[in-house]
């Protein structure tokens, strides 16, 4: 079978309790665009808010589930333990360390990982992420920041950097992503937080845009999540005939899997690895200008055409969130 390497990460999906105070931080704090503002396909209940570049550009989506009342996070292994997200180069992380100690951003000094400079940080949930320098890289290439963000495009976040990965048996997450999703691992590093040494897997073009970064941790219980923790990870495969393959190779290895889902806006599968993570492939396209145009992505609350039927029953359950700010 013909089948090409993963392009790198498509998107994170994480957990929030509060869509109006996640998207105040996001968008007003984190500068990032809201380029989406629609409800989990699985609960139509609840929200489901893109955040990325301008135009929602493959590998720069962080989304967030609202679950109102979600309990706190009980951190543990087994679990996608911190995002990162990239910047143009080293100057930018000196921007946002003066941002974050003037808007009283929850965040560590200044670091060298692997290479590159890093900043790790928290959002008012706990969120646990890690801005990374792109000075450095050679990889897969970031977005364009919105003109309009309230942060200078030359600092702003250009996509998803290395998502880290904590987990009991890393034998059996590094065997799924090798053997089966055709990573390979690179040089790692000693992370400064612990002394733990950490094991990088990379995809594609490789660089900050197409890493997995994984930490042994036995001696930790579970992570339970709630709100602030991560929900999954997805990565990019070029189109649906791509992910068919997919499909099939997952059902070769006998992993049990979603199989083709409709997600309008890309398509996808999931599945989870052997530690319990959950893992996404999602398509590049066709994008999230379909059912908006670009001046007003994220402003109007966005419907697939199979749930517009049933658009007056899902407003109803929302509370309302005002986007157009």
């Amino acid at each position: 079978m013909n089948l090409k390497p993963l392009k790198g990460i498509h998107h994170v999906s994480a957990i929030t309790a509060n869509a109006k105070k996640n998207f105040h931080f996001y968008t007003k704090v984190l500068g990032l665009r809201l380029i989406k503002k629609t409800v989990n396909q699985d609960d139509t209940s609840v929200y489901h808010l893109f955040y990325a570049d301008e135009r929602g550009n493959p590998g720069t989506d962080l989304t967030f589930f609202e679950i109102p009342y979600a309990g706190r996070t009980y951190q543990g292994t087994n679990s996608i333990s911190a995002t990162s997200l990239r910047v143009k180069d080293n100057q930018a992380l000196h921007y946002w360390k003066q941002r974050f100690e003037q808007l009283k951003v929850d965040h560590e000094a200044i670091t060298n990982e692997s290479g590159r400079m890093t900043i790790s940080f928290r959002d008012p949930e706990g969120q646990r992420l890690i801005l990374v320098s792109d000075e450095e890289n050679h990889g897969v290439s970031g977005g364009k920041p919105w003109e309009n963000s309230p942060v200078p495009q030359q600092h702003g976040v250009i996509g998803l950097g290395p998502v880290h990965l904590t987990v009991s048996r890393p034998e059996r997450t590094i065997k799924v992503l090798t053997d089966i999703m055709g990573f390979h691992e690179k040089a790692g590093y000693q992370r400064d937080i612990d002394q733990k040494q950490v094991r990088v897997f990379e995809t594609g073009e490789g660089g900050t845009g197409a890493e997995i970064h994984i930490v042994e941790d036995d001696q930790m219980s579970r992570e339970r999540p709630g709100r602030g923790s991560v929900h999954h990870v997805a990565f990019r495969v070029e189109d649906a005939d791509e992910l068919n393959k997919w499909i099939e190779i997952l059902n070769e290895n006998h992993l049990p899997n979603s199989g083709f889902v409709e997600r309008y806006y890309f398509k996808s599968l999931y599945f989870r690895e052997s530690n319990g993570i959950l893992f996404e492939l999602a398509t590049d396209g066709p994008g999230f200008e379909g059912d908006e145009d670009f001046e007003h992505l994220g402003q109007k609350l966005a419907l697939p055409p199979y749930f517009e039927g049933q658009r007056t029953e899902i407003e109803a359950r929302l509370e309302p969130l005002d986007t157009k700010g």
